[in-house]
């Protein structure tokens, strides 16, 4: 699977709610342990090879980074107090204070050991090249305090991209093996307890005082550890949650409703990633054809099938990248076709595809078909809306043909076999850099443009945009997004919502990470 698609999903199912909650004593789950369900395992915890979604969550509690987030999407401080951002770099001066758990310090020659590890090609880092730039160098100063990033080329969010770079420091920088199963890190807790497919137990360091925005460990109401629970059924996740033997969990499907409304526990809902669809515009394919694919579109009632997709538990989409968002802003309204079967239909015949006897469009002989791939993972939800999708194709004359695919088999079909004509491939990122070797550059198997996208308008509006630094660029990212949606080369249907359910504990999740920093522990004699 092309990395770009690989690493953007993985962060999308990482992207967490926040939650918060109140009540009484928490049972095993309350005192001075805050314990989390996560999906999975985390798997590998080496910050350079991250594959497992639920790792992100893993790694945000031992490891520090450059800069955070804030929730309102401006960037904070972290290990670095100070930046000074160029097109081409940015020069960050660290905080002096900054240990790592094995009381070793955190300098500019340990980020700079970090930035060389993940570039390496031998690393073989499936972030190498999404959420760190290409070509990324790093230059160390620690007589100054300061490292120097830089790029080949101008790198809008070189500052921003900085926030998922996990330093590991100490001895796990000089023996990477140590990571497996291990954490090296400068951050607030510390892996302490490891029990693969059970739980992995971190304690927390009571000498942390350089968090985010100059955060410390010190507040007693901040849990002396935090459990990360394996739990695979959001079933399961709710019985415990609900007999007080979890202090969060979160929920995507119709579980939530047990945990909605209910004394002692505090739920919120955020937007989790937005849901879409791609045509392949490649030659012989009926999405080649931009008449055709917007045809196909007034076909569609997409806020039914955004209903469908998501139980009713969706939220209109307003964009690619998932908030807080660096560019703020609705891209997507008055940019897709409304529904409209009628227009559909003579859309279809301008562009020379015909009825016939069975009911299937024609063209020079050529039947109009679509073979449409999706996810089996996203469940009855998906296999329901893609029914849907079907059916008011068929009706507009095409032959439908769908294929339901396991996650093993998926990459192989839409990237190597490209055995596809519409391909429901949602694309979580949270940057707007992130989505570049997806939707432009070369095809696969050369690139990551799995959907052979060729928008021109895109493409210059991007490129512009990649020279100027942050949000200055934030008209032309917003352009750039709209322009594909006039194109219908992508089709965003819904976004997906993510119901965090807590108990006798709050915390804050910005950016797609757990912030560490922000749980406090609010039962009974606290």
């Amino acid at each position: 699977m092309k990395k770009a698609r690989a690493v953007a999903a993985c962060l999308a199912a990482s992207l967490l709610a926040a939650g918060c909650g109140s009540g009484g004593q928490a049972g095993s789950a309350g005192g001075d342990a805050f314990s989390l369900a996560i999906k999975s395992d985390p798997g590998l915890l080496d910050p350079a090879l991250v594959q497992n979604t639920t790792t992100y969550t893993a790694l945000s509690l031992a490891y520090d980074t450059l800069v955070d987030i804030g929730s309102d999407g401006r960037v904070v401080s972290g290990l670095a107090d100070k930046w000074d951002v160029k097109p081409s770099s940015v020069t960050f001066t660290l905080r002096r204070d900054a240990v790592c758990a094995d009381g070793s310090p955190v300098t500019p020659s340990t980020i700079a050991a970090n930035v060389a590890h993940i570039t390496d090609p031998a690393t073989k880092s499936p972030a190498y090249g999404v959420v760190v730039p290409e070509g990324l160098t790093a230059r160390a100063d620690d007589a100054a305090g300061t490292v120097t990033l830089s790029t080949p080329q101008p790198f809008a969010f070189i500052l921003q991209s900085t926030r998922y770079l996990f330093m590991v420091c100490g001895a796990g920088l000089k023996n990477r093996s140590l990571l497996r199963n291990g954490t090296s890190g400068s951050g607030p807790f510390r892996l302490t307890s490891a029990r693969p497919d059970q739980s992995y137990t971190f304690t927390r360091r009571k000498d942390y005082t350089w968090g985010p925005g100059g955060v410390t460990a010190a507040d007693p109401a901040m849990p002396g550890s935090v459990v990360l629970k394996v739990v695979g059924s959001e079933s399961t996740a709710a019985n415990l949650l609900l007999s007080h033997q979890l202090n969060a969990a979160q929920f995507a499907g119709p579980d939530r409703a047990r945990v909605t409304h209910v004394p002692g526990l505090t739920t919120t809902v955020q937007p989790n990633g937005t849901q879409e669809f791609f045509f392949h515009q490649g030659q012989g394919h009926p999405g080649h054809d931009p008449a055709v694919r917007t045809a196909l579109l007034q076909a569609v009632d997409l806020h039914a099938l955004g209903e469908i997709a998501t139980g009713g538990t969706g939220v209109p989409p307003t964009g690619l990248v998932m908030p807080p968002r660096p560019c703020p802003g609705d891209t997507v309204r008055g940019h897709l076709p409304a529904f409209d079967p009628r227009a559909a239909a003579a859309a279809l015949e301008a562009a020379g595809w015909h009825r016939s006897g069975d009911g299937v469009r024609r063209k020079d002989g050529r039947r109009l078909t679509i073979r449409m791939i999706y996810g089996t993972s996203a469940g009855e939800t998906m296999a329901a809306a893609a029914e849907y999708l079907a059916d008011a194709w068929k009706k507009a004359g095409a032959d439908v043909r769908l294929r339901a695919l396991s996650d093993a088999s998926y990459s192989e079909v839409e990237a190597v076999t490209q055995d596809w004509d519409v391909d429901w491939a949602p694309l979580g990122v949270t940057l707007p850099t992130q989505l570049l070797g997806a939707l432009s550059g070369p095809f696969t198997p050369d690139g990551g443009n799995f959907a052979h996208l060729t928008d021109r308008k895109y493409e210059q509006l991007t490129a512009a945009a990649d020279k100027l630094p942050g949000t200055s660029g934030c008209a032309k990212w917003a352009q750039s997004e709209s322009a594909l949606f006039d194109s219908a080369d992508l089709v965003p249907v819904v976004d997906k919502t993510l119901t965090t359910a807590a108990h006798d504990a709050t915390f804050r999740i910005t950016a797609g990470l757990l912030d560490p920093t922000s749980i406090r522990m609010t039962g009974a004699g606290k």
